[in-house]
């Protein structure tokens, strides 16, 4: 349903309100007397749908791990990651390990070891029942996971084979709960034993695996230089799968392998160690297993649009460029407002509602992430999530109206927006607020919008407003 009207006088009104001994005669500096703008309003109906897509971009600030069953379309959700571990080049030459000669840690025939060693995982949140009891998989990779490429969610080291298969091969299972492991006053882990004995992959042996990363070091300290020489040269990482327990997911939030020895300082014997983290700084990928044929039965449900996370349902919006423009192909579009309605969802379980939004072409969809953009208000948006209105408002995407316009017919697409689940990072000064990431979001989300064909609520619509040029007598 369209409302339009016509103000003719509201620039001479807000003239007259405005006007000061400074700018009295700014606008008849400006425009001819008899030249005068007419605002006009109008509204049209928008058409949506839900899209499936069977991956996302996995390039998140964190990774995830469990398996939890989605009570929307009764499948399950596994969530598994592999992860590097980077060293930090120094501007400054200092040694990460101790000299040789003073590591009082050797096994019999006087090489050096470590007294221990662990991989640790260290959640950052997670969604489910603390006392879930998961289970987990490590195992080592047998190359580097490159950069250079970009990674999507439905990539799987294990099948790509990326996993070291031989007898010497990492492969630990861990049993664990989320009781204890987050809170306000420490950080705990899930730490992963390594200190059985271990192969490399040229057929020597060590007593553990921390043995193996010390002598590593001592054998060339350049190993040790930066991430890239530990990640080639040394050990390419983990590939971590969740392997049973229902009900829980975590969001990791860093990774480490740490090993411990001891050795001389200043005539006393200490502990010591050292500590390789993982972190979003080397390369990390999120692998998602869900079923796509459930989920696209779900996208076809015609009565509303959703979106959801981790891949994943987005809402596909035309926008009725063609009638906003028809007897407005000279006048200029100063605003154009939508608002999606969020729908009470019946049973969400564990799924949170998404609390960004991102507006994108449908065109760019992908290549919006694989080119790390970030929203410029011109042909991209982030809407936030207002729970007191239970709305997602774009207050303003007239840009993007005369860029799609400018650009009509190109694709089959050209005229379609696409709304996407993402995770912002954001600087905030006193005076403004600037988004410094976006990324697909990850993490379990998902709720319902107003729309779709069979929509039995009120329209989604977008309101415009167009600035006219209009003459007053003669």
């Amino acid at each position: 349903m369209k409302i339009k009207w016509i103000t003719t006088f509201v620039m001479a009104f807000l003239a007259m309100t405005s006007c000061d001994d400074n700018t009295d005669t700014l606008g008849n500096s400006l425009s001819n007397e008899v030249d005068k703008f007419a605002i006009i309003t109008d509204t049209f109906n928008v058409s949506t749908r839900s899209i499936a897509v069977d991956s996302v971009l996995s390039r998140s600030s964190y990774t995830y791990l469990g398996h939890v069953k989605d009570p929307e379309t009764n499948t399950y959700v596994t969530s598994n990651f592999s992860t590097q571990f980077g060293i930090a080049e120094l501007l400054i030459e200092s040694p990460l390990m101790p000299k040789l000669d003073s590591i009082v840690s050797r096994d019999a025939k006087g090489q050096i070891v470590a007294d221990s060693c662990f991989f640790n995982i260290f959640f950052n949140s997670y969604k489910g029942d603390s006392l879930n009891m998961m289970k987990l998989m490590a195992c080592e990779l047998a190359k580097p996971i490159s950069e250079g490429r970009d990674y999507y969610s439905n990539f799987n080291p294990e099948k790509e084979g990326y996993l070291r298969n031989d007898a010497g091969a990492i492969v630990k299972d861990k049993i664990y709960t989320f009781q204890g492991l987050i809170g306000t006053d420490s950080l705990r882990a899930v730490s992963i034993p390594l200190n059985d004995k271990y192969i490399d992959k040229e057929g020597n042996e060590y007593n553990n695996f921390g043995t193996y990363l010390m002598r590593k070091y001592y054998e060339d300290e350049a190993n040790y230089k930066n991430s890239y020489n530990f990640i080639h040269n040394v050990f390419p990482g983990f590939f971590v799968k969740s392997t049973n327990g229902i009900g829980t997911m975590g969001e990791v939030l860093i990774t480490n392998l740490q090993f411990h020895y001891r050795a001389y300082s200043n005539d006393s014997i200490v502990n010591a160690g050292l500590k390789i983290g993982g972190t979003e700084e080397v390369m990390q990928t999120t692998n998602i297993i869900n079923d796509h044929e459930r989920m696209k039965m779900l996208a076809a449900d015609n009565t509303c649009t959703y979106l959801k996370s981790p891949a994943g349902i987005y809402t596909e919006v035309t926008l009725p460029i063609d009638d906003i423009k028809r007897n407005h192909e000279n006048d200029t579009i100063s605003s154009a407002k939508i608002v999606f309605k969020r729908l009470q969802s019946s049973d969400q379980g564990e799924f949170a509602t998404p609390n960004y939004v991102l507006m994108v072409p449908k065109d760019s969809m992908y290549t919006f992430f694989e080119q790390r953009n970030l929203p410029d208000n011109v042909t991209s948006y982030i809407a936030t999530f207002n729970s007191s209105y239970n709305t997602y408002t774009y207050n303003n995407i007239s840009s993007l109206v005369n860029r799609l316009w400018a650009n009509r017919g190109k694709s089959d697409d050209w005229n379609k927006v696409v709304l996407i689940p993402v995770t912002a990072s954001i600087s905030t000064t006193s005076n403004s607020s600037t988004y410094t990431k976006v990324s697909n979001d990850m993490e379990l989300k998902s709720t319902r919008l107003v729309g779709g064909s069979a929509n039995t609520h009120t329209p989604v619509t977008i309101s415009v407003i167009y600035n006219k040029f209009s003459s007053v007598g003669n």
